[in-house]
């Protein structure tokens, strides 16, 4: 007996959901443009557009903040940390996937507090303990600051890529007389490339945009370009508001792409499957 479903209708529900999805994005939009057409107009007081259109804006910011300075420092701090943070954590991973110890679950849940606390929360306390010993105020400190939530969070994305790993692979080429780190080079490092990919990626894109901890621990020559951002908007002077428009722009611009680049390699699926095939018999 064949059965008929007639049309499905939308719960009021749905629809206060749909109607505030809707209205979130079209905020969303209407801020963004807002400040992108304000980063190229040339005046813009009570009309819908600007008067004209330049790109002198742009080049404003790029002197007056020294944007190529913060630059360089943004992508330095950020290639110190995923370098750091992947040969720190991906160790410290594979104990975690391979070894059974008591305690383990309460590791995972310390590893876990950085990543699901409010960075501010534990970011005064560590910017206290980096200036009394002079980290601070330099670029060691954004560094061992950022450091903190970006080790915890390889680990717990290469766990899941290491545990896909059968663990007889390892033992085979043991019993060929392969050492620990040929083990390591050799077998275990190809196969988890993609491991190693996204957890770069992703404390790149994390780091870039760590706002918190960078702006607690920052000197005058160690700034962020979301930390100049902020000092842009509220340092003491007068400033066009369409430099900073422009500078906002630039910044969603990097995390724009940085985020494109993300997606493009990373499969979020990966992170959170964990797949145990039980040893056969």
């Amino acid at each position: 007996m064949s059965r008929k479903f007639g049309p499905v209708r939308a719960t009021p529900l749905g629809w206060v959901i749909w109607a505030v999805v809707v209205f979130f994005f079209v905020n969303l939009a209407g801020v963004v443009l807002s400040v992108l057409v304000s980063s190229f107009g040339k005046k813009w007081f009570d009309t819908w557009f600007p008067s004209g259109f330049t790109t002198q804006w742009y080049g404003d910011a790029w002197r007056e903040f020294t944007l190529f300075h913060v630059i360089v420092v943004t992508l330095l701090v950020s290639a110190l940390v995923v370098v750091l943070s992947v040969l720190v954590g991906a160790p410290a991973a594979y104990v975690l996937a391979r070894k059974n110890f008591p305690g383990k679950r309460l590791v995972y849940l310390t590893f876990l507090l950085p990543i699901l606390m409010p960075p501010i929360t534990y970011g005064i306390p560590l910017a206290t303990v980096l200036y009394k010993f002079g980290f601070a105020g330099h670029l060691s400190g954004v560094v061992l600051a950022n450091l903190v939530p970006s080790v915890p969070f390889v680990i717990l994305t290469m766990t899941p890529f290491i545990e896909q790993v059968d663990p007889r692979i390892e033992d085979a080429a043991r019993m060929l007389g392969a050492g620990t780190r040929a083990v390591f080079l050799k077998i275990l490092a190809p196969l988890l490339v993609p491991g190693l990919l996204a957890s770069a990626i992703l404390v790149l894109v994390r780091t870039v945009g760590m706002f918190e901890l960078t702006f607690l621990t920052a000197g005058p020559d160690s700034q962020t370009l979301v930390v100049a951002l902020y000092y842009s908007m509220s340092a003491a002077g007068i400033r066009a508001q369409q430099s900073v428009d422009a500078m906002a722009v630039i910044y969603t611009a990097m995390m724009l792409v940085l985020l494109v680049v993300a997606l493009r390699f990373v499969n979020p699926t990966q992170l959170v499957a964990r797949v145990k095939e039980e040893p056969s018999e």
